[in-house]
Order: structure tokens, then sequence, then C-alpha cells
């Protein structure tokens, strides 16, 4: 891609968690095609597909700060410096009401969500150049209760506060922080056991007859890392095909149908 073109990243240094399937993959193949080189570091072994992608890959736990560490000295090893990281590194607790989650449930979420993303933070800011640019992965259940998914609902509410202060914290040195807020993404979190029910309701909720692709999200990663967007800081951007903006005819009559007994 030519340096001049919009949205270009020619030249940036990219470390992306999670970066191994899902949000992650698809946000690593936009970046390496606007020119951007790229780290995924993933809890799983992605040497493979790094070598196939013609990137570095780093087996990383993002719960572990010195093991973040160790990942951004790499980036810096490898590349020269970082210009951009996402923490979209992600998990849940399955599907649960409150009165069943444990203490665990939580801090398993929390540990990743939270966690994962502050470490992140901390880790990579010292070797961020200015401009530069932080991307977290939160969820539209970091805006909003979602009914049997509590530790994981809290957890991202958490990310989308995180993300505000230290987009306070860090704008003086020219680092930008913003969150995602993705609805359902169809990547095999989504497709879990025990969300069924969820996923239906979603289709039917949404004004787009359809949950969110992975590559939706990466272009607004993409989006918000590129120096274009250089006034964007300190804001969590729902992607959510229009749910949130009120009740649209479909849900209305599946509303309908289920309160006269006749949804399929």
């Amino acid at each position: 891609m030519p340096e001049n073109q919009n949205y270009s990243l020619a030249g940036k240094v990219a470390v992306v968690t999670g970066g191994a399937s899902g949000i992650g993959l698809a946000t690593v193949q936009r970046f390496l095609q606007s020119g951007a080189k790229v780290v995924i570091a993933d809890l799983a072994n992605s040497s493979g597909l790094s070598q196939e992608l013609g990137c570095v890959g780093v087996e990383v736990d993002v719960r572990d700060l010195q093991q973040m560490q160790m990942l951004m000295s790499t980036a810096v090893d490898t590349y020269g410096d970082i210009d951009i990281l996402v923490n979209n590194a992600g998990v849940f607790a399955d599907y649960k009401s409150l009165m069943d989650s444990t203490v665990q449930d939580f801090q398993h979420c929390f540990d990743i969500n939270l966690m994962g993303i502050v470490n992140g933070i901390q880790a990579a800011v010292p070797f961020m150049n200015n401009p530069a640019s932080i991307i977290n992965t939160a969820s539209l259940a970091g805006k909003m209760g979602v009914v049997d998914l509590s530790s994981y609902t809290a957890s991202k509410h958490a990310a989308v506060g995180v993300t505000q202060s230290a987009a306070l914290e860090l704008a003086g040195r020219g680092i930008r922080v913003n969150c995602v807020c993705p609805s359902t993404v169809n990547t095999p979190m989504a497709h879990a056991e025990g969300g069924d029910e969820l996923l239906n309701f979603e289709k039917n909720w949404n004004p787009m007859g359809r949950i969110c692709q992975p590559e939706e999200v990466a272009a607004l990663i993409h989006f918000l890392a590129a120096d274009d967007c250089g006034f964007i800081n300190g804001q969590a951007i729902n992607l959510c095909g229009g749910a949130t903006a009120g009740l649209h005819q479909r849900s209305i009559d599946a509303l309908t149908s289920f309160k006269t007994g006749n949804l399929q």
C-alpha cells in the first residue's frame, strides 16, 4: 500500500494479542495488507501461522506482566519500536447465572479481559512512539448487562473504564487509547455450548438480522490505529449493526409472537 494512502499503516509496528484466531487474526491480516509489521501474540503456538503470513509469532500469557514485557522487547528487538498495540485476548466463563457463578469465574474473566489489557499497556507504553495508538477489544456487554454472562460482562465494563482512564493519562505522550464494543461476533466463542438461545435472540434483535463478522471488527480497529484518526481518543465505539438504536419491526414481531405463544 502506498505511504500516502488513507489509513495506511506503512512503517508501523503493531502487536496484537489473541492474534492467532478470530478478531485478532482478522486484524493481523488487515494490518499486514495495510503495510504494517506485525507481532502475533497468543497463548497458542502461532509459529506456523506467523511464518505463513510473514510476521513474528510469540507465545504469551497476557495474565503475566513479565511475559508481556518480554513480548514487547521481542517486538522492539525485531522491528525497532512499537506504534500500535491491540489488546484483543479475551475469554468467558461459560453461560451461568449470577447466582451460579463462582469467584473463579470472575477471576478468570478479570485476569484476562481486564488485566491482560492493563499488562499490555504497562508493558508497551515505554516503547511507544508519538503518535501511537492502543485499541482494546471490549464488548457491547461492556455497555449493558447480559443474562448468564455476569462475569464476562463485569470484566468488559472494567475494560471500558480502564480504556478511558488510560486515554486521559497517556494523551500528553501522544498515545491514543480507544476500545471497540462489538455485539456477538462470529467466532468459536459465539458458538460455545449453551449459547444457542442468546445467539438466536441476537439475530432477531439486530436490525441487520445477523451477527458481526471478525473482519468487520478488524476494519474498525484498523480505522482507530491509523494516524488519520488522530483526534479520536478515549472512546468505546459500538459495533452492533444498529441494535442499540432502538426496536425495529422484526424484533417487535418476534416479541409479539412470543407474547401470543406463536414464536417458533
